[in-house]
């Protein structure tokens, strides 16, 4: 569809969809999500501020988590302003370019989020499998190399996806599924060719979430062969202990995901609302997730905030 001045036309504003069937419980969900944007706001903050403050905590594995906790940061605060706004005060509509904008961040931290979880499977890998030399393998300078190659990465892999989607016409409605602009659910209302964009889409998925998941399962392989090798069971326990709280992580992230993928692929005609519930447990449930597991299953982390509070009522 053509717009008056020829070019391919393209709604001024998109409309967002909050739960569906769930109309006249709004009140109950926009607290479930404020609650949500709480637990996970405050819990990334919490260990971020920990990490910062206190100096047994400036180690390897503790950067890494505050990636993750920054990262999840990320994807919260990227989803907070539509759903905000369509669960609290009603207002279903965002601008194209906002949208585009939004997908863009969500998307990119979600990506992310792969890349970090690989990065904290090599931390594991390298701190069971070659304990000497874990210090000197991961500097400083070379966590800081990992997160910036992380970051550019998805930067980069997910740039042409504002481009892909603008330069489609937008003739089957302006009704999205979600609360939130996600790259699927724009090619939904799309016409024209959308070849390119489910090509480059299954690309960029096959290339991050593919790809990373095969080396964490690589290195999670390899620390079971050298947990395996330790004599004493005691030993054994406490290497596999370490690894407990980022397996966690991994399964909180990666479950949603094949969870999804699996709906989509044999289950297609499934309600809406099992694609909007698992897309939103895919979005909302890890940045809540990873700092209570983290806190509940890292000594030192359950430390520091006993200290903090311990402080505060002193």
């Amino acid at each position: 569809m053509l717009g008056l001045n020829g070019t391919p036309f393209q709604p001024a504003t998109l409309q967002l969809t909050g739960i569906p069937g769930m109309q006249t419980g709004q009140a109950w969900i926009a607290l479930i999500f404020c609650f949500l944007y709480f637990i996970s706001i405050s819990g990334n903050l919490s260990i971020l501020a920990l990490v910062i403050r206190e100096p047994p905590l400036h180690q390897p594995m503790y950067y890494f988590l505050s990636m993750l906790s920054l990262n999840d940061l990320g994807v919260s605060l990227s989803t907070l302003p539509t759903v905000l706004a369509t669960f609290c005060f009603n207002y279903r509509h965002v601008g194209f370019d906002a949208c585009l904008v939004q997908m863009f961040f969500i998307h990119t931290f979600s990506f992310m989020e792969s890349g970090i979880l690989l990065a904290m499977s090599f931390d594991r890998f390298v701190a069971i499998c070659d304990p000497l030399r874990y210090s000197t393998v991961l500097t400083n300078n070379r966590i800081l190399a990992m997160g910036l190659g992380i970051l550019t990465k998805s930067f980069t892999t997910l740039f042409p996806f504002p481009f892909l989607v603008k330069r489609l016409p937008f003739c089957k409605g302006n009704v999205l599924h979600h609360s939130y602009c996600l790259h699927p659910d724009l090619m939904k209302v799309a016409c024209g060719d959308i070849h390119v964009n489910n090509i480059y889409g299954l690309f960029v998925v096959i290339f991050t979430y593919g790809v990373d998941s095969i080396f964490i399962l690589l290195s999670y392989a390899l620390i079971l062969r050298a947990v395996l090798a330790i004599a004493s069971q005691e030993q054994r326990l406490k290497a596999l202990n370490t690894c407990i709280s980022h397996i966690c992580a991994v399964l909180a992230f990666y479950v949603p995901i094949i969870a999804v993928s699996m709906i989509h692929r044999f289950w297609k005609s499934a309600p809406a609302v099992v694609h909007v519930m698992m897309s939103n447990v895919y979005l909302f449930v890890p940045p809540m997730l990873n700092p209570i597991i983290y806190s509940v299953k890292t000594k030192e982390i359950r430390k520091g905030i006993l200290k903090i509070f311990h402080k505060s009522q002193t």
